[in-house]
């Protein structure tokens, strides 16, 4: 399970944090001005998800790096084509003379194409980056328990929408069984992913057969989230969501205009809140949550723009 938080109010820019259940680290989506984020939440992070570098997305990339060096790890940063150097100017435009070597390292992956993204490396104390590997996948990063996939939207510019899934798990049902849990769960599971049907399982001193306990068994489906952020309300960015975001969990995306100022939303190449909620019920999506509003409304204005978004899912 995830637990996500948005962690930037609807007066400041767009920051959200992700938490998946019984792991160490935590995931930031988004730089933008966010004073709830706080600075054992970004020494936690584990690898930082940037859709693009618009400013409102990347302020505070500032206050990341001034909290995670000396934390003496690696740390993954993700975005679009260009996300590398960006990252390198911002760190250089500092002096470091007194940093460690083994303060951070930074491995920077930047997604060139829907299938293929490079990857950097950058370390103190003269930051040079150094291409590591270029990759021909879209799924962007993977743990144990849970991958992230991205795809390249337009904004004018390219940006990265990213799907958080967790792998699916094989559990059991302990209650019908009779039987106390032991070692011969993990036999019992073992034997069900490989397929040996005729495994002995051993139970308080008795023998069974696998197969006559696999109804015991149930596969969980993984929880799911997606964040999209600034896109063009356009068919063919919308085609890109649906394929990746069918039947997501919970996704946040971005609805910065009003439906009335609908022809703002197509100049400046955003979403707006009809739109975004039309997408959203297309992917069928269990809980849409719309955020990243234009800060030229009020805190009513911003009220009315979620429930027209949430309008337009009934």
């Amino acid at each position: 399970m995830f637990i996500s938080e948005i962690k930037s109010s609807y007066e400041e820019d767009i920051s959200i944090l992700i938490k998946p259940d019984n792991h160490p680290w935590s995931y930031l989506c988004e730089c933008g001005d966010a004073k709830a984020l706080n600075v054992k939440e970004i020494q936690n992070c584990n690898a930082i998800f940037i859709s693009h570098t618009h400013i409102d997305h990347f302020v505070n990339f500032d206050a990341v790096i001034r909290h995670q060096i000396g934390i003496q790890r690696r740390v993954i940063i993700c975005g679009p084509k260009g996300i590398a150097k960006q990252v390198q100017s911002r760190i250089k435009s500092y002096t470091w003379n007194l940093i460690n070597e083994d303060a951070i390292v930074y491995e920077i992956r930047e997604m060139i194409s829907e299938s293929k993204f490079i990857t950097y490396e950058i370390t103190p104390p003269v930051w040079e980056l150094k291409q590591l590997k270029e990759v021909n996948s879209a799924l962007i990063f993977e743990e144990k328990s849970f991958s992230v996939s991205a795809t390249l939207l337009d904004h004018k510019v390219p940006t990265l929408a990213y799907l958080f899934k967790e792998k699916d798990t094989l559990k059991i049902d302990l209650d019908s069984s009779n039987f106390k849990g032991g070692k011969w769960v993990k036999d019992l599971k073992t034997a069900y992913e490989q397929q040996n049907v005729n495994t002995t399982i051993i139970i308080n001193e008795e023998n069974y057969i696998a197969k006559d306990l696999f109804h015991l068994l149930h596969i969980q489906k993984g929880d799911s989230v997606g964040i999209i952020m600034d896109h063009a309300a356009n068919e063919e960015n919308h085609l890109k969501i649906k394929k990746l975001f069918f039947k997501c969990k919970k996704v946040f995306i971005e609805s910065f205009y009003k439906n009335e100022d609908k022809e703002l939303a197509v100049l400046n190449f955003h979403s707006y809140a009809n739109m975004s909620g039309k997408i959203m019920k297309e992917c069928e999506v269990e809980n849409p949550i719309p955020v990243h509003f234009s800060r030229k409304y009020t805190e009513n204005e911003v009220q009315e723009l979620i429930n027209e978004f949430e309008n337009h899912l009934r």
